[in-house]
C-alpha cells in the first residue's frame, strides 16, 4: 500500500497534512483517496485505500461513521472521522485478510 501525503508549498510542512483544496495527484485506478485525522478543518493525512477493501466490514463501519457525522454531499476527498495511525491499522488489516501486498 502506498502511503502519500500532500507536498507543502513555500513555507510549508510536508507532514502539515492535506487540506483537499488542490487534486493535482492522480488517484491511481482502483483505489479512493480519503483523508484521516485533522478534524473539522479539513486537515489530516491523505491515504489511497483500494477499492476491493470498501466491503471490508471495519472499513464499512467506518465509511458509515464518516457518513453519519459529515454527511453523503461531502466536498472533495472523502474524510474519515478516525486518527490516521489508526486508519492505517485498520487499512492494513484488511489488506491481510482480503490477501492483498502492500507495495
Amino acid at each position: 500500500m502506498v502511503w502519500r501525503k500532500k507536498s507543502g508549498g513555500v513555507g510549508e510542512s510536508p507532514s502539515r497534512g492535506y487540506s483537499g483544496a488542490d487534486e493535482e495527484e492522480k488517484v491511481p485506478k482502483g483505489h479512493v483517496p480519503m483523508v484521516a485525522g485533522g478534524g473539522e478543518d479539513g486537515d489530516g493525512e491523505r491515504m489511497l485505500v483500494p477499492v476491493r477493501l470498501l466491503s471490508d466490514p471495519s472499513i464499512a463501519e467506518l465509511l458509515d461513521m464518516a457518513a453519519q457525522q459529515y454527511g453523503y454531499g461531502q466536498p472533495g476527498v472523502l474524510r474519515v472521522p478516525c486518527d490516521a495511525g489508526h486508519f492505517r491499522r485498520l487499512v492494513d488489516g484488511a489488506m491481510h485478510r482480503r490477501g492483498i501486498s502492500s507495495a
